[in-house]
């Protein structure tokens, strides 16, 4: 547990750090994680408000956790509910004001909110205290909920969450707010980006790239893992990885209308023109002013190089799609790219985009059923994929299929 001058001193750095974190996904995992350290909690969740509605978009969960397979992460289901009086989570986002609970089990009947069982019988838990505090931003408007969810004392026992607990919460429910709402802005940056796109290619959604950035935080996170690489420089690899992988494809904007739009196969001349959204995209990103624009070059440039060497563009310059010099063939073409040529993190999203392409539903075909989907991939090592990463996709099948199933596409 921490003591009173430790958590002082984490909540003076605290802002400054998780305002380094880009994306969404990985920032609430952090708010959540300092969180519960600060008031020794099992559990937790946050809600994002979005239009008139609480989206349940992240937990953690000890007890279940150790449950688990060494190396397994929970996998939870996501879901709304109405800002009102009748949840708990509902009613703190209504008023703006923190409930701090002792047994969720016991509150009085008479008040307006009350505790859904559904969870607790379903998984075999038992949530006892809680305590949930609004998230506001810097104008004091709600922009979520933090819960955090039985409290525990220095002998690992259950406790309810104190007065100094609920004033530090509120304190570092602040801090987190801005961080927070700092993310979802840079989202909606990205997004809108993938929609000029998306006016042209029905292919590049926002939920694709949404998808794609996810499974791509979870495979890095794994060949991390197996890697020994230390935590902190796994979040800050996969913030910018995920920011990233949700660009891969943004070169698109600059080819023409007639092939990007064509429902039929490509001609051969037609494919050539297509493959130059690699280094279309990579281009955008050349002053590399940070991480995120060099991260998002590789990706851009090489998500469609294949492990083999038969992949594209190979070695060209993404100002303008020449073979290197050092690379130039006789016949005026690139030298292919194969194995760890390939950056890292072109890799990755060269499997997390077709993974995705295959389990999605597109103009031109159904959606392949799982086991279809596992098939092409493993029949992809070695060839088109990485093997490494082809055996990491394998292991952590549950967990890519739990982010294909969060974001769905809205049609």
């Amino acid at each position: 547990m921490l003591t009173e001058k430790e958590k002082l001193r984490t909540l003076a750095r605290l802002g400054m750090n998780l305002n380094q974190v880009q994306d969404l996904d990985i920032l609430m995992e952090k708010i959540l994680t300092e969180a519960r350290r600060f008031v020794n909690a099992d559990a937790g969740s946050i809600y994002i408000l979005e239009g008139e509605e609480l989206h349940f978009s992240y937990t953690q969960n000890d007890t279940l956790q150790k449950r688990l397979a060494g190396g397994e992460k929970l996998i939870y289901s996501t879901f709304t509910i109405p800002i009102d009086e009748k949840s708990i989570a509902g009613h703190v986002a209504l008023t703006g004001k923190p409930l701090n609970i002792s047994d969720v089990y016991k509150i009085d009947p008479t008040l307006p909110y009350g505790f859904s069982s559904k969870f607790d019988k379903a998984s075999n838990y038992r949530t006892c205290s809680m305590l949930t505090v609004p998230l506001k931003n810097m104008r004091q408007r709600i922009i979520g909920v933090l819960q955090v969810i039985n409290a525990k004392d220095e002998s690992g026992n259950l406790t309810p969450f104190s007065g100094e607990d609920e004033n530090m919460m509120l304190l570092f429910a602040s801090i987190a707010a801005v961080a927070l709402e700092q993310a979802k802005m840079t989202r909606a940056t990205v997004l809108r980006m993938i929609r000029i796109a998306e006016m042209r290619d029905r292919k590049e959604t926002g939920m694709h790239v949404l998808r794609v950035g996810g499974y791509a935080r979870e495979i890095y996170a794994k060949w991390s893992e197996k890697h020994e690489i230390p935590h902190e420089k796994v979040i800050i690899n996969n913030d910018i990885l995920s920011i990233a992988a949700m660009l891969h494809d943004v070169g698109k904007v600059g080819i023409p209308d007639k092939i990007l739009q064509k429902p039929g196969k490509f001609t051969k001349e037609e494919y050539e023109e297509m493959k130059k959204h690699t280094w279309l995209g990579a281009r955008l990103f050349l002053n590399e002013d940070s991480e995120y624009d060099r991260a998002a070059m590789d990706v851009a440039l090489n998500h469609h190089e294949k492990w083999d060497g038969t992949g594209y563009p190979g070695w060209v310059n993404p100002k303008d799609g020449l073979p290197l010099k050092e690379y130039a063939l006789p016949d005026g073409s690139a030298r292919k790219k194969k194995k760890e040529e390939i950056p890292l993190f072109g890799r990755i999203v060269a499997l997390a985009d077709v993974f995705d392409a295959l389990l999605s539903k597109r103009v031109y075909k159904e959606a392949f059923t799982e086991d279809e989907v596992k098939k092409a991939i493993c029949e992809g090592k070695g060839s088109h994929f990485d093997p490494e990463l082809t055996d990491i996709v394998l292991d952590i099948w549950p967990r890519l299929l739990n982010i294909h199933a969060r974001y769905k596409e809205n049609n």
